[in-house]
Formats: structure tokens, sequence, C-alpha cells
């Protein structure tokens, strides 16, 4: 695929994929349901801009960082901090399967399943039987989060195809597919299903990705502190116009 003018680097992607699932959520909280306003699913629609984003430098994470198992660690630990803020957020329960079985803890528990999974299979010491079997337990354990599996699957594809964009097209709209279909088949919402499409808009910004982080380099730990952040404000003022 011919990629255009590379003239985003990964903080500014990164500032695109906050600003994208802060309106994403904060439609979830002012517009339950999306209450049929067109502009509830237009906010929804660019929120579809985030989890690519996110499995796509995740997945450039891992080739970069220093210490995969460290970085697998971090991720879980966030995944605790954030489970307790997503809750909140959305009035779960946070023991899981108290009151239902889908989006029991957030995304970010199924992201650490996901380094954890690519880290076993790079690893020299284990054989191709135990690599697949630590994918599939990644998929099952995170299959009852946000974004399900996908979230494991996805961004172990973008790294396999490290190098080939058309590929890791591919697996976004891969990615696409199976989420719309969880709610055709599984959690039934058409509406829900079509917004999926819009994950696509994705592509043309991380065509755009010039290979550079960027000046500031604290934009991950901007991250780390964010995701909870927000959802705990979000949280409390579900709770005010409640």
């Amino acid at each position: 695929m011919n990629r255009p003018e590379r003239s985003l680097n990964a903080n500014q992607l990164k500032i695109i994929a906050i600003l994208a699932m802060t309106a994403d959520h904060a439609a979830d909280l002012l517009f339950p349901d999306a209450s049929g306003r067109w502009f509830a699913y237009a906010l929804h629609a660019a929120g579809r801009l985030t989890a690519p984003i996110i499995f796509f430098f995740l997945a450039e994470g891992c080739r970069h960082t220093r210490d995969i198992r460290k970085y697998a660690g971090r991720l879980f630990l966030f995944a605790l901090i954030s489970h307790f803020a997503y809750c909140f957020a959305f009035g779960r329960h946070p023991v899981p399967f108290t009151t239902g079985i889908w989006n029991q803890t957030s995304i970010i528990w199924g992201l650490a399943w996901a380094v954890t999974a690519i880290a076993a299979w790079r690893s020299e010491r284990l054989p191709m039987a135990a690599k697949i079997t630590v994918l599939a337990l990644a998929c099952l354990f995170s299959f009852f989060s946000d974004w399900m599996s996908v979230a494991v699957l996805c961004p172990f594809l973008i790294y396999l195809h490290h190098g080939d964009f058309r590929k890791q097209c591919l697996d976004i709209g891969l990615a696409a597919v199976l989420v719309a279909a969880r709610f055709i088949f599984l959690t039934p919402d058409i509406r829900y299903a079509v917004i999926q499409v819009f994950m696509l808009l994705s592509l043309p910004l991380l065509a755009r990705y010039n290979g550079k982080r960027g000046e500031w380099k604290g934009m991950k730990w901007f991250f780390y502190f964010y995701y909870p952040a927000h959802l705990f404000l979000i949280g409390l003022l579900r709770m005010t116009l409640s």
C-alpha cells in the first residue's frame, strides 16, 4: 500500500486516540444507549479511532521495550487500577460476573494479555504448542472484558505483521468485523455493529505515522494517568447527574 507523507508522530496519534476515547465515553455518560440522537452516534463513531491506534502502538511498544516482561507486569498493574475506575464510571459491580457477563473490566486487561501472548510468541525457549496455548488462554481470559479477545488478537497480529502496513490494515479490518459480529450475534444492536466500520478511519492516520515518538517523553505515563482519571471523573459526573 502506498503511504502518504508521514507527518504524524506517535505522540500526536496518541493525543488523537485520547480525544476520541474521551468523546466516546462522554457519549456513554450523557446519552445512554445513544437514545436515538445522531450526535451521540457521531461521538461513538469518533471513538472508534481509539482502539486501533492503541493496538498499533502496543505492538510497537513490544518491539521497542527493553524488558517485555516488565511491560506486561506494568500493564497488569494498570489494568487492576483501571478496573475499579472503569466499574465506577459505568456503574458496574467491581466483582466480576456479579450482574452480567459482558464488559467485566476495561480494555487494559486485554492489552496486558496481548503483551503476554507476544512475549510468549517471541520466546526462543517455548515450543510452538506452548506459544499457541498462551495465545488461546489470553483470548479466553480477555473474552468478557471490554473489546473482548479482539484486544489480544489485533495487537498480536499487528506485531506479527510489522513492516507490512497492508496486512496491518487487514488486521484492523478483521478487528472491526469481529466487534461488529459481537453486536450482531451476542448482544444484538445493529446500530453499534454498523458504528464499528468507523474503526477504518484510523487507517489514513496510521498511514501517516513517521516512526518517531515525538519530543515529549512523558506521553506514556500521561496515558497511564489519564485513562483511570478520566473514568473516575465520568463516574463522579454520572452520580451527580443521577
